[in-house]
């Protein structure tokens, strides 16, 4: 049995970084930028107006209110250029501004005195002052051209998405996801939720919980079995995996009777990374290296545990297989006292929220057994306590982290 950071330490040293890939922006939400985002055009491409109302020619110098004006156009969004010197030109919220005019007086601000044959304003009186510029955007004020406005290692999201979209980037290099295979083994585990479960069986929940975490860790699962305890269906569906997978097996790591799996990885000739780690919970952990190369997790079957193995030890590799940095814990003082029975690396459920102050601490939740799935869905956080730390009062500093490692810290209030 080892310390966790020495787990971690042999895990990251046999990951190995992933190259990249070019696809659509339309398909990039979740994925890892590999080359920096830079703007090949102005954002807004063109001067425009922020209101609708009337564009002026102030020349630098404030109109006063009482001024009067002849409208000389109009400009709706979707129109082209045009030549102004005078007057104003009634000008629709984003369309593009008269060449010559400067600022833009709100419909609001102004008493129409005529109109036209087609019921438009012809003679317009300012209600107030317009100064130079005023409810004028102008081009390149958001993003410049030649600006690059994301590096490497971005998360792709919709904001992302919608400035990609903006500047006319129509695709975009990300980091290729890791592939990763599932298999869940135990013959009372039941797959279709709509199957009535006999004495004795469970549904496989661990399975589910896994595809949609690794889903949002950026990785692709490429594949999902169940097995019964069985080593030869084991190894069976590990052969029938595709190459160049992380392979994730739930369950048989321990030391019961049909806890198979280091002798199903001794018969493929695995070389194990490790067997046990001083955590709780998720302790059995197994990690180890198949001939092909591929990195293989026997994550322990209890439900709290598998999320364990994920969060700290899957989702770190990926970080680096991604070429992500290591992550950085954030440091929050508990709400209550915390007590350890076992000198173990501690991962606790934990919620994140702030008092009545707007201060946020962390809440350690009651349920940490490994079977318990409900505290799951309370927490918002891991708080984890070191193996040295047997007591923390309250008000102490504790390590914490995010669901996920692409998540950021959520804070409830």
């Amino acid at each position: 049995m080892i310390d966790y950071d020495d787990a971690l330490r042999r895990l990251l040293d046999a990951a190995k970084p992933l190259p990249s890939e070019r696809i659509d922006a339309a398909d990039a939400i979740g994925r890892i930028l590999a080359a920096p985002l830079t703007s090949a055009e102005s954002l807004p491409p063109f001067d425009n107006s922020a209101m609708d109302g009337f564009a002026l020619r102030t020349a630098g110098e404030p109109i006063a209110a009482g001024t009067e004006f002849d409208v000389q156009g109009g400009r709706a969004a979707g129109d082209g250029a045009a030549q102004a010197t005078s007057g104003a030109w009634e000008i629709m919220t984003g369309a593009r501004m008269p060449d010559g005019l400067d600022a833009i007086v709100p419909i609001e601000q102004v008493d129409v005195l005529d109109t036209d044959a087609d019921g438009r304003p012809s003679r317009i009186r300012l209600t107030a002052a317009v100064t130079h510029a005023q409810h004028l955007r102008r081009a390149g004020e958001d993003i410049a051209a030649a600006t690059t406005f994301a590096s490497p290692g971005a998360l792709i999201d919709p904001a992302m998405r919608m400035l990609c979209a903006s500047v006319g980037i129509a695709t975009v290099d990300v980091v290729r996801r890791p592939r990763v295979a599932l298999i869940n083994t135990g013959r009372e585990l039941v797959d279709d939720p709509r199957q009535p479960l006999d004495a004795g069986q469970i549904r496989n929940s661990n399975g589910p919980f896994l595809a949609a975490r690794l889903q949002a860790a950026s990785a692709d699962v490429v594949g999902a079995r169940t097995v019964g305890d069985d080593i030869d269906a084991f190894l069976e569906a590990i052969a029938s995996l595709p190459p160049h997978v992380v392979i994730l097996s739930t369950g048989a790591v321990s030391m019961g009777r049909f806890d198979f799996v280091p002798e199903a990885l001794a018969r493929l000739g695995a070389t194990t990374l490790f067997h046990k780690v001083r955590i709780r919970p998720g302790k059995p952990i197994l990690a180890a290296t198949l001939p092909s190369g591929a990195l293989f997790f026997g994550l322990p079957g209890n439900p709290a545990s598998t999320a364990v193995g994920l969060r700290f030890f899957v989702e770190p590799v990926l970080r680096a297989m991604l070429g992500l940095p290591p992550e950085v814990a954030t440091f929050l003082p508990l709400r209550a006292a915390y007590t350890k029975r076992v000198p173990l690396r501690m991962h606790l459920k934990a919620r994140v929220a702030l008092d009545a102050d707007a201060r946020a601490g962390v809440e350690v939740l009651g349920g940490q057994e490994s079977f318990r799935i409900r505290p799951l869905l309370d927490a918002n956080a891991w708080a984890v306590v070191e193996p040295d730390v047997d007591v923390l009062d309250a008000g102490a500093r504790v390590r914490v982290m995010s669901r996920g490692h692409l998540e950021p810290l959520s804070v409830t209030s």
